[in-house]
């Protein structure tokens, strides 16, 4: 897929996708995720995000990576657009690439820098050694101060890159990025439903989602009302989307560490859903009970709730 295309495909919903397993975090279950992958396709996604965060990249070996991508390629349709998440060093993540391309990937999400100690002109040549090394569409993906205005702004540039994902609340730093980069990339919201419409004013015309995995009418809902401007039905959807959001911002039973509700909130949504979900990996642990009372309280009413018309 040339690099126009990929551009355009990015403009829309990305789904990004769980892993279940076998069973207590054990081998990936690749027949429960491509039935989860072919629900989700039958509701209308087009765009899916292979092991991303949600995806709990972290916690899968290069293998299970390489095989979960190559799911998600077989599993959906010839209209899907699929990207990959990698990270490590620049031959790591070129390897990655080679490895996703060859399983008939589209893109390459290359993780936020993990690195301790960064510096802003090592960043700009870590990025374009990536670019220049894979034919796959590269998306640069910012979840923190790490990456600057200045590096992205710089790789906009670049004719591999075709997409930002911006996962940081700060609707006016996303703001002047936009305005200040001159490439020709598609700016994605990258912190999902609760912010979809302020960031689609300030240029992004795309966001991610987690909680589409299991109620992708939802959310596709909403996107449809943001790209038309129905702004009064836009926001009806985003609230009644919001209980789960709230839930995933949580620490879990037990932690004080924001977020660790994040991917087991979208497990169990697949559960509730019909889906497989399942456990998690470590460092992640289940919902605990009261948490997951709260969440068939909400699904059950997103479940039988209808995004009002315009």
């Amino acid at each position: 897929m040339d690099g126009t295309r990929l551009r355009s495909a990015f403009e829309t919903v990305a789904f990004t996708t769980a892993v279940p397993f076998e069973s207590e975090g054990s081998a990936v279950d690749h027949d429960a995720l491509a039935g989860n992958l072919s629900g989700i396709y039958d509701a209308g996604a087009r765009l899916f995000v292979a092991c991303g965060n949600t995806g709990e990249y972290y916690a899968l070996t290069d293998e299970e990576r390489v095989a979960v991508t190559a799911t998600h390629v077989e599993a959906t349709g010839d209209e899907a657009t699929v990207a990959a998440g990698a990270a490590g060093n620049v031959q790591e993540v070129l390897d990655l690439a080679d490895a996703y391309e060859a399983a008939g990937a589209d893109a390459l999400m290359v993780m936020h820098p993990d690195h301790t100690y960064v510096h802003e002109q090592g960043l700009k040549e870590y990025y374009r050694a990536i670019c220049d090394g894979t034919d796959l569409g590269v998306v640069i993906y910012k979840r923190g101060p790490t990456l600057t205005r200045d590096v992205i702004v710089d790789l906009t540039e670049h004719d591999a890159v075709v997409a930002v994902k911006f996962a940081v609340d700060d609707v006016k730093e996303f703001a002047q990025t936009v305005e200040d980069a001159e490439g020709a990339v598609t700016w994605v919201n990258g912190i999902a439903e609760r912010y979809a419409i302020p960031f689609a004013v300030g240029g992004a015309t795309g966001y991610t989602t987690g909680v589409g995995n299991f109620v992708p009418r939802v959310t596709l809902a909403l996107f449809e009302a943001i790209e038309k401007e129905q702004w009064d039905r836009a926001r009806r959807i985003q609230q009644a989307l919001r209980p789960l959001e709230d839930l995933r911002d949580e620490p879990g039973a037990g932690s004080t560490i924001a977020n660790g509700n994040n991917v087991p909130v979208v497990k169990c949504g697949l559960d509730l859903a019909g889906y497989e979900g399942g456990s998690v990996r470590p460092p992640l642990t289940d919902l605990g009970p009261s948490d997951r009372d709260r969440m068939e309280t909400h699904f059950e009413h997103l479940d039988s709730w209808t995004p009002s018309q315009p």
